[in-house]
């Protein structure tokens, strides 16, 4: 059976557990027919266009 040789300190040990953890932030894109941020390869909430159509009814 393996055994540790030393204790692994806190730091090393946190640094470790830490960087599995993360989250990335969504990427955002502008829709090119408002301008608005939205979700990639999504419809845009904002105007209800994807690739040059509409797509949603958004009623304003």
């Amino acid at each position: 059976m393996a055994v540790p040789k030393r204790k692994t300190s806190k730091a090393r040990r946190d640094k470790r557990r830490s960087a599995v953890w993360k989250l990335s932030a969504p990427a955002l894109v502008t829709c090119p027919n408002c301008g608005e941020y939205k979700l990639a390869h999504r419809a845009c909430t904002a105007c209800g266009m994807y690739k040059g159509r509409e797509v949603l009814n958004v009623e304003a």
